[in-house]
């Protein structure tokens, strides 16, 4: 059996194994696969395994041997998944890996966000601690949490998890979701409508996938109905900000700072409006990248392509 994965690197580069691949089958990995390349490397392997390279119906009508895709994300909108099951082939995702992981990073991006920790350390290492007259000095307001509101579009896994460290800190969650589980409320956090998330949050962060009827949700509208001072928080998708309309607001000051893991267009264009937007913190989608969470990605990978061949396919998004 004929395994290729088309870009492998973000997964692992280096660090991790893929010995679990190769135990199934004959398995060639590249790095990264341009779309000229995309036909020829496929070639006639079953199965094949991609991040970010698109998987189009044109591929598909030239690929007869592929039988199973399998995405190393949870977003599949590389995949033409309707193509796909036409052409009877099951398309997989990995939904579970990178929870704890993106929890996690939002708070590292609200805390830099509240204490400014990296500047200030490199203004001390400057000397500007050594010539300061008084015992401490800060170039920046910081922030306490512990009482604030936190609004979470999107109360899935990662939103839930995210609500979890918020109210460990002392805050009250706000959250937004089409499906509400009503056994997750409590005095410290609440279902509401979007426009009470909107209007009550100290900060937003943004959980939920991308689809035409949310794109552009964080507008010069929506941003219009949040507090004066407002944070936002985005790891999820970056279409679901409209980038010129928050890096206005953040100029004008009605968003007091922002934070985004995710934009419009990856790898980031250096006239992205974000680029030179005051108080706005950009990391290049690495939210989901720890060690940690890349092995629990490769291990269910192996598992998802175990249960295909089993004929019991799990994770199947077609």
């Amino acid at each position: 059996m004929k395994i290729v994965v088309l870009d492998g690197y973000t997964l692992n580069p280096g660090d991790l194994s893929w010995a679990g691949l190769e135990a199934i089958g004959e398995v060639t990995v590249y790095d990264r696969t341009p779309k000229d390349l995309i036909l020829d490397r496929i070639g006639d392997a079953q199965i094949i395994f991609t991040n970010k390279t698109p998987l189009t119906k044109e591929t598909f009508e030239k690929v007869p041997n592929l039988k199973y895709v399998g995405v190393l994300a949870t977003g599949y909108n590389v995949v033409d998944v309707q193509a796909a099951r036409e052409f009877g082939i099951t398309v997989t995702n990995i939904p579970t890996y990178g929870t704890t992981a993106v929890a996690q990073f939002v708070f590292a991006l609200l805390l830099e966000i509240c204490h400014h920790v990296g500047e200030h350390s490199a203004e001390v290492k400057k000397g500007a601690w050594s010539s300061c007259t008084d015992f401490c000095f800060w170039n920046y307001p910081l922030i306490e949490l512990a009482g604030k509101t936190m609004g979470i579009i999107g109360y899935g896994r990662i939103g839930r998890a995210t609500g979890k460290i918020a109210q460990a800190l002392g805050m009250k969650v706000l959250a937004y979701d089409e499906y509400q589980d009503k056994a997750l409320e409590s005095d410290t956090m609440q279902y509401a409508p979007l426009d009470t998330v909107l209007c009550e949050a100290d900060v937003i962060s943004l959980h939920c996938p991308l689809f035409d009827s949310n794109k552009g949700m964080i507008n010069k509208s929506s941003i219009a109905k949040m507090k004066d001072g407002v944070i936002i928080i985005n790891t999820s998708r970056g279409p679901l900000i409209d980038e010129n309309a928050l890096a206005e607001e953040l100029g004008s000051g009605k968003v007091f700072g922002a934070a985004v893991d995710v934009l419009s267009v990856e790898p980031a264009s250096m006239d992205n409006p974000l680029m030179k937007a005051k108080n706005c913190i950009i990391t290049p989608h690495i939210a989901w990248a720890p060690k940690e969470s890349r092995e629990r990605l490769m291990n269910i990978t192996v598992d998802n392509l175990k249960a295909f061949l089993a004929g019991a396919a799990v994770n199947a998004v077609n």
